[in-house]
């Protein structure tokens, strides 16, 4: 089948290479432009831009779809590729309607999550910050709402009580390769039955803002936990920023929230009474690394307080 492939991140690279490994003919990846990181503010490119240009596969990267000279030299490019189907896996930019239209099989995406809950930008990070227990990936039809199109095929998993958001998005972007696999497959057969998504059940997952990551102690110990490995926790200790990025839910205690319960295991008491053990984390001018190893450098005391 002839397909364009819009992705931009590394979670869309699965879905880009299982179409290529498995035959399908792709004249086209659309992806973001490349953007400048680190301290020289070199241009990197997108994964998916990485990943098509080893299989030489031609890579447009248009500012916008739907605006300026940019879009309009896209939708000619498309219409003289004429594919059969458009894939869109985390592209990161809104198809006008013009190009949902345009393939014979409509626009498909590839979403992590169990529609209709966590439509939007961050559904990993938002699941795990609501402390649910399963999550997903659904292909659906692309229209001209936010993830409101009907609904393909779902599988989904369970998620671990201590695994991070990095972690999940690792085992949902290999689900999402067979999910859309599955999903092609099913076009080329006709087998598809579209299910329409309940809105009345829809929640919508925000993006992440940076302020959500500072640890307030006097909440209970399972949204702290929650917050460090949906999105990364930071605390202050010793006038210095402390990043926590893995943790575990452990014991109780009497001892006042924000405070050190046990300084050889680096644990909090939290709001509700229990204790956040911080397992990985880097203090503010070195480097990652497990509690452990951090510990061997600082001594911590009974009742010290963060924050």
């Amino acid at each position: 089948m002839k397909i364009v492939f819009m992705g931009t991140p590394d979670f869309a690279v699965p879905c880009l290479k299982v179409l290529v490994e498995n035959g399908h003919e792709i004249p086209a990846v659309f992806t973001q432009p490349d953007r400048p990181k680190g301290r020289g503010y070199k241009m990197i490119p997108p994964p998916v831009k990485k990943c098509a240009e080893e299989y030489s596969i031609p890579v447009f990267q248009p500012l916008s779809l739907r605006k300026g000279e940019d879009a309009e030299k896209s939708m000619t490019a498309l219409r003289e590729i004429s594919p059969e189907l458009i894939i869109v896996v985390a592209y990161g930019q809104i198809l006008p309607k013009e190009v949902l239209e345009l393939p014979k099989y409509g626009c498909m995406n590839i979403h992590a999550s169990l529609l209709p809950a966590y439509r939007g930008a961050a559904p990993i990070q938002r699941c795990i910050l609501d402390g649910k227990t399963r999550t997903g990936v659904t292909s659906m039809m692309m229209e001209e709402g936010l993830d409101t199109g009907d609904m393909l095929i779902k599988k989904e998993l369970e998620i671990g009580k201590n695994e991070t958001a990095s972690e999940l998005h690792d085992r949902l972007s290999e689900m999402g390769a067979e999910v859309l696999l599955e999903t092609v497959k099913a076009v080329e057969n006709g087998s598809l039955s579209p299910v329409k998504q309940d809105d009345s059940l829809s929640t919508y997952a925000k993006m992440i803002t940076k302020d959500m990551s500072a640890l307030d102690f006097s909440k209970p110990a399972e949204e702290i936990h929650n917050i460090i490995r949906g999105i990364t926790g930071f605390t202050i200790l010793d006038g210095k920023r402390l990043k926590v990025y893995r943790s575990r839910v452990m014991g109780e205690s009497v001892n006042e929230s924000g405070t050190v319960e046990d300084p050889d295991n680096f644990t909090v008491v939290c709001g509700d009474g229990k204790c956040v053990e911080f397992t990985e984390v880097q203090y503010e001018g070195g480097k990652r690394m497990s509690t452990e190893n951090f510990l061997r450098g600082r001594k911590l005391v009974k009742g010290q307080k963060l924050g």
